[in-house]
């Protein structure tokens, strides 16, 4: 299962990304755990709210960030987010 450029992405009802304070990071929680998550990871699924497709993720924050090139590391980490169920196309 691979990301498809064309479809927008939603971050899974199953799981909640949220800022845990005494860890001062975002994690993702779910029934069996949670994940701790570094800055990039959790800019990328802040955007997952259904109305993004892959590559306005990416002009979005190439253009929070001020850079270019980040395509390959966010579709590689949309389609890591994707087989964890973290996140599901419409």
């Amino acid at each position: 299962m691979t990301i498809n450029p064309e479809l927008t992405i939603q971050f899974s009802p199953l799981h909640r990304l949220q800022w845990e304070e005494a860890q001062q990071k975002y994690v993702i929680l779910y029934p069996e755990g949670m994940v701790e998550l570094n800055q990039s990871s959790a800019e990328i699924l802040k955007l997952c709210d259904g109305t993004h497709n892959p590559a306005q993720i990416v002009a979005k924050l190439e253009e929070k960030f001020a850079t270019s090139g980040l395509s390959n590391d966010i579709t590689n980490f949309l389609n890591i987010a994707l087989q964890n169920g973290w996140i599901k196309q419409a």
